[in-house]
């Protein structure tokens, strides 16, 4: 009996020591569990810092970008405020250079900013958009043709070419088929039918140009045509009518040759509509310079020469001279200096101007001056040393150079 008590402690005592080791066992998993749960919080929670100061970092970032953004939108509304301000500014100065701007850049053969060429530039404005004749006066060579074009292109004919005559250079007996036409047969080798230039102006401009040579007899043919647009080819009795508006111009008084019997009034009236008398280039010196750079920028695109500056003594010469050929004159000057000079400097000689019975005295600083560049010129414009334009003179050359200095002459680049 005492056996069997035994027996049953023992067993009582192995499931205790059992059931012992499985709490211990569950306790020190639930340890394990415990210690890597309180690490994966303690791995969270460094987490969530550094993320939340990455957050702090990035908002602080944004308040930044959203600070130098505002004050970039401010900076933006005050530029936009200033370009608005400078804006109307501008559109209020504009209704006063808008015309002078037209006209001194819409003219690109036209070169000049002359009062006198001003005043033509402003009439050619105030008539191009009419249907008005237009009598262009002017000395020869002072672009007469070249207001006629500006003209035309200003008009509402500018889509068709303008038709030029030189009145001067057709033959007195060519002239009238020339300008009306004629049929095959009209007079002796007529072999074909032929169109005048008036009805190849239809519905554009026709220039005649030295007006003042057209024959009497013509006149009376033209002046139909100024009144109704209509004529008679040679030859036909059929009448064809044209609408072609009619610039003319002339370096003559058409005034005088109409009291002289030499030109009629009637057609002297119809063509005298509205004059423009373009200026001579004596009376706008200070557009030779512009001039002759647009020479020099032609011609330098044309024969591959490139042009830095024109010498003072050559600018002060062009500027003397009075230019009785006038613009086509100053132009084959420029063109001939172009065609000799071999460095970037231009060198012009204007043409000798014949003397003129009545001495015309020049004053000692005049004399003096050219004088000095003769010698300049002479020793290749070298001051000093034994071929010097001071040994020329006989001056010391610290005396030549204060000379140079009170006559305003300057010194060549090469020299």
């Amino acid at each position: 009996m005492k056996y069997k008590d035994k027996a049953k402690e023992q067993l009582i005592l192995a499931e205790l020591h059992q059931r012992l080791e499985d709490l211990e066992s569950e306790a020190t998993k639930r340890k394990k569990a415990e210690g890597a749960l309180l690490k994966a919080y303690d791995e969270m929670d460094l987490r969530v810092k550094e993320r939340t100061k990455d957050l702090a970092d990035t908002n602080q970032q944004l308040l930044r970008a959203m600070e130098e953004r505002k004050k970039a939108e401010e900076s933006l509304r005050e530029a936009l405020e200033e370009v608005k301000q400078l804006k109307n500014q501008l559109s209020v100065e504009n209704l006063y250079l808008r015309e002078e701007i037209n006209l001194i850049h819409s003219y690109k053969d036209i070169v000049g900013n002359s009062e006198a060429i001003r005043t033509v530039l402003m009439q050619i404005e105030q008539v191009a958009g009419t249907e008005s004749t237009v009598l262009i006066q002017g000395d020869t060579g002072t672009g007469k043709e070249l207001v006629a074009n500006a003209i035309h292109n200003l008009s509402a004919r500018k889509g068709r070419l303008m038709v030029k005559v030189n009145c001067a250079a057709l033959p007195p007996t060519l002239i009238e088929s020339e300008l009306f036409g004629r049929e095959k047969g009209a007079f002796t080798g007529a072999l074909s039918k032929q169109l005048g230039r008036f009805e190849l102006a239809d519905a554009s401009t026709i220039f005649l140009d030295e007006i003042d040579a057209l024959p009497l007899e013509l006149q009376a043919k033209l002046l139909r045509v100024l009144e109704s647009g209509e004529f008679e080819r040679l030859g036909s009795p059929r009448t064809v009518k044209v609408d072609a508006r009619i610039i003319s111009a002339t370096n003559r008084n058409l005034a005088g040759l109409v009291s002289e019997g030499r030109f009629r009034e009637d057609l002297y009236y119809r063509l005298n509509v509205f004059q423009i008398a373009v200026p001579p280039l004596r009376e706008r010196k200070e557009d030779i310079l512009p001039l002759v750079w647009s020479f020099v920028q032609d011609f330098s695109e044309r024969m591959g020469k490139r042009i830095e500056s024109i010498p003072q003594m050559s600018a002060e010469a062009l500027q003397a001279y009075p230019w009785p050929g006038n613009v086509r004159e100053l132009r084959n000057v420029v063109e001939r200096a172009m065609i000799i000079t071999t460095g970037t400097a231009l060198f012009v000689d204007v043409p000798k101007i014949a003397e003129s019975k009545t001495v015309q005295f020049r004053t000692l600083e005049e004399v003096e001056k050219r004088h000095i560049i003769e010698a300049l010129n002479t020793t290749g414009w070298r001051v000093s040393g034994k071929n010097g334009a001071a040994k020329v003179l006989g001056l010391n050359p610290k005396t030549l150079e204060s000379r140079l200095q009170r006559l305003g002459i300057q010194r060549r680049k090469n020299s």
